[in-house]
């Protein structure tokens, strides 16, 4: 079993900073990429950054040199920086893992956590 536990949502202002985590625990034998969406009542669930092998980082143009990615061990974190009234959302992690040396990835999400940006 593995299981994806979300933190650091919260209420701020326009301009303000917020640093969101998400801890993957469990049987896991190799995490091939770890990233961030959002979604809002209006809009689908929309990709916002991701760590793909460890190495190769992508963002949506929507929050490059705003938000910054990274991860320790299993845990992936989103560092976001001069926020906006527009990056209020419902943020998701996604995990792309193998459990076992046989099996294939497999992307499991986080219970998401609230960011409301107020202006």
């Amino acid at each position: 079993q593995v299981q994806l536990v979300e933190s650091g949502g919260g209420l701020v202002q326009t301009g303000g900073s917020l640093r969101l985590s998400c801890a993957a625990s469990g049987t896991i034998f190799e995490i091939s990429s770890m990233g961030w969406y959002r979604q809002t009542p209006e809009n689908p669930r929309d990709f916002v950054a991701i760590i793909i092998g460890g190495e190769s980082i992508e963002y949506a143009d929507s929050v490059k040199g705003r938000f910054i990615i990274y991860n320790v061990t299993n845990t992936v974190y989103l560092e976001m920086n001069r926020l906006k009234p527009e990056d209020t959302a419902v943020y998701y992690c996604n995990i792309a893992l193998k459990r076992f040396v046989s099996d294939s990835y497999y992307h499991y999400w986080g219970q998401g956590t609230q960011v409301s940006v107020s202006s």
